[in-house]
């Protein structure tokens, strides 16, 4: 029963923090072997026993004819030769034939009693079909074919056993041979074949160490801030006992925020930054988790979209998304190594590259030291105690503009909040599961704002440069053109609407519709007013998919912009023959 409350307990809490699941590993283990033993200890029963030992022996019944009154030989129930047979009590039935001379009170008790009996037992006779279908089964498996059939499963279930067990065991080993490696060094091979070990990661942690004074601080994501400090020896900005998601957070803003913005960050936190490439795992590789949270603190890294989907790449290929291409994580990562990637110059320069191009380090320029020296005055550190050496960590002055944007963001996992404390927070992780369900709409809504933000920037660029033709430098005729989005011509409008293929803005645009979301329909077509002559690949569009809903309003939204209610789709019915068929 420990054990059972044990595995209860190690569940639920695992479930609420994935952390914890390492609390299920011991009673998991004990649990398992304990079921296992037991199933093994079955199956040798049934196959060394006495006839399948295990089973339950059936008393036979022992039957008493008298026929002859006189004869005491055939009764024999308390003899020698019916010894070990159970006596069967038999009901003694009696008749008051004297009840006439009774009170009638005590009459009627009895009767009373006697019905409530028969209640009784009317009650068990309800149980008689469970209890038939029992002896029913016992009987079958304490039978010969029972026998066999129970010897059978127990041959399989230790042929299962030993195939299984000798399965993990090959894995144990296995694995064991693995995790005793060093992590930081591993086997290489290069084009050619060749083996080569790669010891780029504690070279690099040496370089710092060696080539960095002791007080360089060094910005890199929380997974390797343990080696920085144990091998390289320099403060890193976090590690794996970093549990404030808040500095997390703020890291990863940092890392994923346009060039010129990470670095406002960084010169207040940091000297140096360091990267881990080469593929794989890399950062690069982590970065849209890192967007996410930052994202959950600072809401304005994706508005609107938990996930962050506008951060990471757009195909198979590793094809940046446009916010993924300004951050200073992408440009630092492929700093020379990519096509008209390179970091800006007067705000980092690279110092260190390994040798296989795992680890590179970028020193952080323009490092404000009036920061540096503030964090490191005593006066501005809150400890526990006068003196100690629990301190909790304050940033300087110069982030507050930044820190004024954040959100404390309550964990999933943190059990003392109560519900509904935090509305927005329940809103934000509703929305977050309601696009890890249907990644694809949160993939195009991503995609659709990013294209909002790029019209917005190309605006804000084209009215902030005075009109030339105007003498006073007026500039509402230009700025009022570029917010209205240039009409498609009609060739483009035909090449658009020949194009029949299933897209991410298809799935979008028949989401919207059957939805019935007007608002973000309209803003969408009031963006790219191009979308409104997709067609997916069985050749409908969205004034099939209206006709299909039957909302007039978005058929007329769809009239309004000359999309055309006769064509006809790969099975040659047009719009207007979906109301028929529906």
């Amino acid at each position: 029963s420990f054990l059972l409350a044990w595995g209860a307990a190690a569940y639920f809490f695992s479930g609420k923090m994935v952390r914890l699941v390492l609390l299920t590993a011991p009673v998991a283990a004990a649990l398992g072997g304990l079921s296992i033993g037991r199933l093994f200890a079955w199956c040798l029963r049934q196959l060394w026993g006495d006839e399948g030992a295990g089973a339950v022996p059936v008393a036979t019944p022992v039957t008493t004819s008298d026929t002859s009154n006189n004869k005491p030989g055939k009764r024999q129930l308390w003899g020698d030769e019916g010894a070990g047979a159970v006596p069967v009590a038999t009901p003694v039935t009696t008749s008051d034939t004297s009840s006439n001379n009774k009170p009638g009170k005590e009459g009627k008790k009895k009767k009373k009693k006697a019905q409530q009996q028969n209640n009784n037992s009317g009650g068990s006779d309800s149980f008689k079909g469970i209890k038939a279908l029992r002896d029913g089964i016992k009987t079958a498996v304490e039978s010969k074919e029972g026998l066999i059939v129970r010897r059978t499963l127990a041959v399989l279930c230790i042929g299962i056993i030993f195939f299984a067990g000798s399965s993990f065991s090959t894995y144990c080993w296995k694995i064991a041979g693995d995790l005793s490696q060093p992590t930081i060094i591993i086997k290489g091979r290069l084009r050619n074949g060749t083996t080569v070990r790669v010891d780029d990661y504690r070279e690099a942690y040496w370089w710092l160490r060696d080539n960095t004074p002791a007080d360089a601080r060094i910005m890199a994501w929380w997974d390797y801030g343990y080696q920085i400090t144990a091998i390289a020896n320099r403060t890193t900005m976090a590690d794996g006992n970093t549990w404030n998601h808040e500095h997390i957070a703020l890291l990863g803003r940092a890392l994923t925020s346009a060039e010129e913005d990470g670095h406002e960050i960084a010169r207040h936190m940091a000297d140096y930054v360091l990267i881990w490439g080469g593929g794989g795992g890399d950062d690069l590789a982590k970065s849209p988790h890192l967007a996410r949270i930052a994202n959950s603190v600072y809401r304005d890294m994706c508005p609107g979209d938990p996930t962050c989907r506008m951060f990471g790449f757009v195909d198979q290929r590793g094809t940046p998304s446009a916010m993924m291409e300004r951050s200073l994580l992408y440009r630092l990562h492929g700093h020379k190594l990519k096509k008209n990637v390179q970091a800006d110059p007067s705000l980092f320069r690279e110092v260190y590259r390994s040798k296989y191009g795992r680890v590179r380090i970028f020193k952080i320029l323009n490092v404000s030291e009036e920061s540096k020296s503030w964090v490191n005055n005593p006066a501005n550190r809150d400890c526990d105690v006068e003196g100690g050496w629990y301190c909790r960590g304050l940033y300087p002055p110069a982030l507050q503009k930044v820190l004024s944007q954040k959100r404390d963001f309550a964990q999933l996992e943190d059990f003392n909040k109560r519900s509904g404390s935090n509305v927005a927070d329940e809103d934000y992780q509703k929305q977050y599961y309601e696009a890890l369900k249907n990644p694809e709409l949160a993939r195009a809504r991503a995609r659709a704002r990013e294209k909002e933000l790029q019209q917005q920037q190309q605006q804000s660029s084209i009215s902030s440069k005075p009109d030339a033709s105007s003498e006073d430098g007026d500039v509402s005729s230009s700025s009022s053109a570029a917010t209205t989005p240039e009409a498609p011509t009609k060739q483009e409008k035909e090449d658009f609407y020949n194009r029949w293929e299933n897209t991410e803005e298809t799935t979008l645009m028949w989401q919207l519709i059957t939805q019935n979301n007007i608002a973000e329909l309209k803003g969408w077509l009031q963006r790219e007013p191009l979308m409104a002559f997709m067609r997916s690949e069985d050749g409908r569009g969205p004034m099939w998919w209206a006709f299909e809903q039957r909302n007039q309003e978005v058929m007329q939204i769809f009239m309004n912009h000359g999309v055309s209610l006769t064509d006809r789709d790969k099975y040659g019915k047009t719009p207007q023959d979906l109301l028929t068929t529906n």
